[in-house]
């Protein structure tokens, strides 16, 4: 019987052990810790409401909260599937910093301008829309911005959905189920090389 090749099952074995080491990672590490962070999230609405935050903290989403806006400064539309567009307003608080945003409400109108002045806010913690791509995330860690969806819109826009815990994704058990996969297919490719490179 003709020895396997030394250096491609070593590369092939280091590879599948660390495709197995990744999907073990997802499913003793990462989903324990996120099946328990969405359990948290899932009794903050019940909680009192709480300052709009000005630095990110995941652990506030769906907290109740409120704010002034002393002066929208800009404002942008983004899809919001069935609803058309959200409309969202970046406003001045009078503390040093970016301000903070707020989702007014929906429009079916690409082009709708919002008249808003300002005012106090309440609302429901939840994340602004992130611009960065995908593949982008995986090496950027920065915190997503944190978004006041308000209870009332003003005259002209319909009421926002309120945000829950369906717009968290836990993808982590088919991230390990993906990992042990590859693992797999990658042995199995391997086994039928070395076949084949026997039978010549």
């Amino acid at each position: 019987m003709k020895r396997l090749p030394l250096i491609p099952t070593i590369v092939v074995a280091l590879a599948v052990a660390a495709m197995i080491g990744l999907g073990l990672w997802q499913l003793l590490d990462r989903l324990p810790k996120k099946e328990a962070y969405l359990a948290q999230l899932a009794t903050n609405p019940a909680k009192p409401p709480v300052a709009f935050p000005r630095l990110p903290d995941d652990r506030l989403l769906f907290r109740r909260s409120s704010a002034m806006c002393l002066e929208p400064v800009s404002q942008r539309l983004f899809g919001a599937g069935a609803a058309g567009y959200r409309v969202i307003a970046t406003c001045r608080d009078g503390v040093e910093g970016p301000g903070f945003q707020v989702q007014l409400g929906t429009t079916r109108d690409p082009r709708y301008r919002s008249t808003w002045r300002g005012g106090a806010v309440r609302g429901t913690i939840s994340h602004a829309p992130d611009a960065r791509p995908l593949l982008a995330t995986l090496f950027d860690h920065r915190p997503q911005t944190m978004l006041l969806v308000a209870d009332t819109p003003p005259p002209g826009l319909a009421p926002n959905a309120r945000p829950d815990l369906s717009s968290v994704p836990n993808n982590h058990l088919s991230y390990a189920v993906q990992w042990f996969f590859f693992a797999a297919i990658a042995a199995v490719i391997y086994g039928i090389a070395v076949s084949r490179r026997r039978s010549r």
